[in-house]
């Protein structure tokens, strides 16, 4: 087989994974770059009895845990929220958290995202809990 038709099937193959949603690694390229994990920031507002639960602690550490920055808050209408920001895949896993476990004492009755937006660079460092 010639190289050229070796190489075109390659790209072919690449392209077919590529609509399908597998992504292959680029030697030199990063993996983030290779994954296509595209940063995003996104509102949230959590519902539900969010308040006297360490919904905020949890809410930081499984931020940091999954490399997402932003920052948490309780509102005086009861609620807890916050913005999130990281590589989309990484939040999405976040958004289900946040609708779906929570604290361990919490109980969540919805979760409102909103104002969601790719980003070229992350607006913060870390994640933190504001008073």
């Amino acid at each position: 087989i010639p190289v050229s038709a070796h190489l075109a099937g390659v790209g072919l193959l690449i392209a077919f994974l590529s609509t399908l949603g597998c992504f292959v690694r680029a030697p030199g390229m990063s993996m983030n770059m290779a994954e296509g994990d595209t940063l995003i920031s996104v509102d949230y507002e959590i519902f539900g009895k969010v308040q006297g639960v360490f919904f905020r602690k949890y809410t930081q550490a499984e931020g940091k845990k999954l490399g997402l920055v932003g920052w948490v808050q309780n509102t005086d209408q009861g609620t807890v929220q916050g913005q999130l920001q990281g590589p989309i895949s990484k939040v999405r896993h976040m958004q289900e958290w946040l609708e779906t476990r929570g604290s361990p004492k919490s109980h969540i009755d919805r979760a409102n995202f909103r104002n969601e937006k790719v980003i070229v660079k992350l607006d913060y460092s870390d994640f933190q809990i504001v008073k």
